[in-house]
């Protein structure tokens, strides 16, 4: 039910116009149960979809909606419901992305012709009742599970001609050498964070200072603001401690995070379990020197790898020797990243990350690279050795070779079936009336409830 998700700056520039339209716009569309879906409705859920280039038909969205209505109706017959706490979650979230896309707070106010307070008060309800409903779909198929009778019975059911030809895939493994810096490196960088702080102190602004100095792109454009969060939200463990240890006003020292580079912070709110920050990030960049000492250190691993015959010797020297964490104790074996719940290790070729299949295209199968450079998505370099651990050719479907994708394949199968016969039965439990406009469309065939007919008067004898 994601989809029907408020949309980042697709709400934005929408939002006024939709409440001043309402008035002149609404009319009942449907009523599911005790709860009515105006046209405006639609008009909204449209513009945030048309906002991302993405042209809905409108009786998808029609749907979309009355089966929410009908989620969380029978969310409040179960007790299911969900957490204040993760309501604002969800605000402060959307509004923190909001608010970097408007490009500042005060932008961002200018599009939504309300203060950010109000605007956060008005999508409360919207927000919750998507968090009930996606909370109630979970419910329905929590309990599912796909056995391996399941998949065979499932593959057994498309027919030869039908079976989808997969791509040429890879298994590739890697050891990665992140430069770092040395006490002396490091401690240019822990003092213009601990610069900033003393700044701060003697008076000057939080919110100008993070803005124009802090390297946190995610917060820095609303001068570090973090929002409401709980201790599962995410945030390097160091950060975490801090924003729960401090009262309300106080600040934390600078700080050192591996990942990250140096923070300090300031706790602005405490609310029950959760914890309202700002802060300022100053992330130390790679220097040549220790670009260098990566490179040595590359170089030295990789050395050993090709004197050692052994066949389980890469993996533990990616235990032993990688700096990425998601890798490294998976013996160096990157997952499909389209595919991750089920932790594939198989990659199809059109799939893998450009600069690793620029390296493992001139690799045979067991081969191990020597070491290249590679930069990342926020331009951080290190060098890295590919193992090319598998290699399969194109080939249609099968259970032998496909097992865990048909598996993937099947669970969706029964997911889908699952939902659909809920929704079927709750639609015949259920007193739902559409608009004459929406009973034509093809997709909400047979969801109105049927008019009984009124008894035939009998003519007197």
């Amino acid at each position: 039910m994601r989809k029907f998700g408020i949309v980042v700056l697709g709400i934005v520039l929408f939002a006024s116009v939709a409440n001043a339209q309402k008035i002149v716009l609404d009319k009942i569309i449907a009523v599911v149960g005790n709860s009515v879906i105006l046209q405006s409705d639609i008009e909204l859920m449209n513009a945030q979809y048309v906002m991302q280039n993405m042209h809905p038909d409108k009786c998808a969205l029609a749907q979309n909606l009355i089966t929410q209505k009908l989620l969380i109706q029978q969310a409040a017959i179960d007790s299911i419901d969900v957490k204040e706490d993760e309501v604002q979650n969800e605000i402060d979230r959307r509004m923190r992305n909001m608010t970097q896309r408007a490009g500042g707070q005060d932008r961002l106010e200018q599009f939504l012709g309300r203060s950010i307070l109000q605007y956060k008060e008005e999508i409360h309800g919207d927000i919750k009742e998507m968090l009930v409903a996606q909370k109630m779909q979970s419910h329905i198929t929590e309990k599912l599970t796909t056995t391996p009778q399941d998949v065979r019975d499932y593959f057994n059911k498309i027919p030869k001609d039908s079976l989808p030809t997969f791509n040429k895939e890879v298994e590739v493994a890697e050891i990665v050498f992140e430069p770092k810096l040395n006490k002396e490196e490091k401690e240019v960088y822990k003092q213009k964070a601990q610069d900033l702080l003393d700044r701060i102190k003697k008076g000057e602004d939080f919110a100008t200072l993070a803005t124009a100095y802090s390297q946190d792109p995610g917060t820095a454009p609303q001068g570090g603001d973090d929002g409401f969060y709980d201790r599962n939200n995410g945030y390097v463990k160091e950060f975490i401690a801090w924003a729960f240890k401090l009262k309300a006003g106080e600040f934390s020292p600078v700080f050192e995070t591996q990942d990250f580079g140096f923070f300090f912070l300031q706790v602005l709110e405490r609310r029950g379990e959760q914890v309202h920050t700002r802060h300022v990030l100053i992330s130390p960049p790679v220097t040549p020197e220790s670009l260098d000492r990566a490179k040595g250190k590359a170089d030295t691993v990789y050395n050993l790898l090709i004197k050692n015959t052994k066949v389980d010797f890469f993996s533990s020297a990616a235990s032993l020797y990688s700096d990425n964490k998601e890798t490294k104790y998976n013996g160096g074996l990157i997952l499909n990243p389209e595919n991750v719940e089920v932790r594939t290790t198989r990659i199809p070729t059109d799939k893998l990350d450009p600069q690793i299949a620029l390296v493992v295209d001139t690799m045979k199968a067991g081969g191990i690279s020597k070491p290249v450079l590679y930069t990342d998505q926020r331009g951080q370099k290190s060098y890295r050795i590919y193992h090319l651990k598998s290699v399969t050719d194109a080939h249609k479907a099968n259970l032998e070779q496909d097992f865990p994708k048909i598996k993937t394949y099947a669970t969706e199968d029964k997911t889908n079936r699952t939902i659909s016969e809920w929704f079927a039965k709750k639609r015949k439990q259920t007193y739902i009336k559409i608009d004459p406009q929406y009973q034509a469309c093809p997709v909400l065939t047979g969801w109105s409830t049927p008019v009984p007919e009124a008894p035939t008067a009998q003519a007197k004898p």
